[in-house]
């Protein structure tokens, strides 16, 4: 008999406690049609027989679509190599590194994926990193409170509206101030921004490329923004600093972003990791861990948890943060793929990935009554349509013929019912796109 932990009195219990009558109840909000249902699991059957049984509901999922779905998650190939390495057993059964002379293993490949980030972003440090990009930006956010001592924040409307829901439903009571501002043809509207700036702002947040895929040089947006003593927090994908500028040398603050499409799968939505990296003058306001590099007493060289105490995660008011860990496994799995990949390895795919792009853009806006949604073609491997007709509608009827072809950014977007969210990686190819377009045409 298998060991179930709830009996019916505690069900009731719990139910009872959050104020609904049943198990149907709870789940009501989903959709009859997204829920699984009974397993249906015949009682007495063997592990054999069950795990064919797992098998065969595995398999009502669409794992063979075409995907040109981005969006802030995005369809990489991940060399074999990565796995291989990640899964040696010292890799996946590590503790948590608290006791350096057991764990030199572990704090060195920390202390290297921060040196890579940091290299990546062209930033001076990194902790080793959180949970996924939108926590990331939400710690940023309160790391630049805590250096400047104010508390209002801009956030421009490209960031992602992921990331601004986490935003505001974390800080909704915390007495802290959100500014959203409209993006200006798809990219930060410097006049607005210069409105609401004043000596009160402790961050701005902007996004490159942003959630629409448009790239935006921030130097000088940045400089105004340090006029005022506050900080600039830039969001960004990190595959695409292998060709398009670097936040720091936009001039940037505190850079976070998702690590997802670092060689990590997209694996229905996790688990991913959040990176972080910001000035030196600044990290001992960085949260989560930072890993340092040291000598001994005999001189030998070392790695150890560094400029944080266990406890001051739970300080109260005198916390960083309550992130006091991170997320190690898939840092290495970070740290394994930029290490194959190389400083060319990278460059070259981020020009794949934007060259495949642009042919997708030319061979789309051929089409009759599409064009772009924002002028120009300043983007990265992910663009803006705007289509004749809504895009749920365009987008069911191709799931038909096997292709995610985007993301409609109705869902997150007023007034942008026709606009659907593209995005190529290296993983399509020509016939693949030219499959797309054809698709496209056909369907509107």
């Amino acid at each position: 008999m298998p060991f179930i932990p709830h009996t019916d009195a505690d069900r009731a219990e719990m139910l009872a406690a959050i104020g609904v009558d049943s198990i149907d109840a709870l789940f009501a909000d989903i959709p009859p049609e997204l829920r699984c249902g009974e397993l249906n699991v015949a009682p007495g059957q063997s592990e054999q027989e069950v795990f064919a049984r797992m098998q065969q509901l595995a398999s009502r999922n669409a794992t063979d679509l075409t995907l040109f779905l981005g969006g802030g998650f995005y369809d990489h190939y991940v060399p074999a190599a990565v796995d291989a390495v990640i899964t040696r057993s010292e890799f996946y059964t590590a503790y948590t590194p608290y006791q350096p002379e057991a764990s030199q293993g572990t704090l060195q490949t920390i202390y290297e994926y921060q040196s890579a980030l940091c290299r990546l972003t062209d930033m001076e440090v990194a902790n080793a990193s959180l949970y996924d990009g939108g926590t990331a930006l939400y710690e940023a956010v309160m790391m630049a409170l805590r250096i400047t001592g104010r508390n209002r924040v801009i956030v421009d409307e490209g960031v992602s509206p992921i990331y601004r829901t986490m935003l505001r439903s974390y800080t909704t009571n915390l007495g802290i101030e959100l500014n959203e501002i409209p993006t200006s043809r798809g990219r930060a509207d410097r006049e607005q921004i210069h409105e609401v700036l004043g000596d009160n702002t402790a961050a701005v947040v902007l996004a490159n490329p942003n959630f629409f895929g448009c790239l935006d040089d921030l130097t000088e947006l940045g400089e105004a923004i340090h006029e005022h003593g506050a900080l600039m927090i830039v969001s960004t994908y990190p595959i695409a600093l292998g060709l398009v500028k670097t936040p720091g040398a936009m001039g940037a603050d505190i850079v976070t972003g998702e690590g997802q499409s670092l060689g990590l799968p997209l694996s229905f939505g996790g688990p991913y990791l959040g990176f972080m990296t910001s000035l030196t003058k600044h990290v001992r306001k960085m949260p989560g861990r930072i890993c340092g590099r040291t000598v001994d007493a005999k001189g030998r060289e070392g790695f150890v948890l560094t400029l944080q105490a266990r406890e001051q995660h739970i300080r109260r008011e005198k916390a960083t943060s309550n992130i006091c860990t991170n997320q190690n496994l898939c840092a290495l799995t970070a740290l394994v793929y930029l290490s194959l990949l190389g400083k060319q390895g990278l460059v070259q795919l981020a020009q794949v990935c934007a060259d495949k792009a642009h042919y997708a853009y030319e061979r789309l806006i051929a089409i009759r009554n599409v064009r772009m949604r924002f002028p120009g073609r300043w983007f990265f491997n992910e663009f803006v349509l705007e289509l004749p007709s809504p895009a749920k509608v365009v987008i069911s009827h191709l799931l038909e013929r096997g292709i995610a072809a985007g993301f409609p950014l109705s869902r997150y977007y007023d007034g942008m019912d026709n606009c659907l969210l593209l995005a190529v990686t290296e993983t399509r190819t020509k016939e693949q796109i030219d499959r797309l377009a054809s698709a496209v045409e056909a369907s509107l």
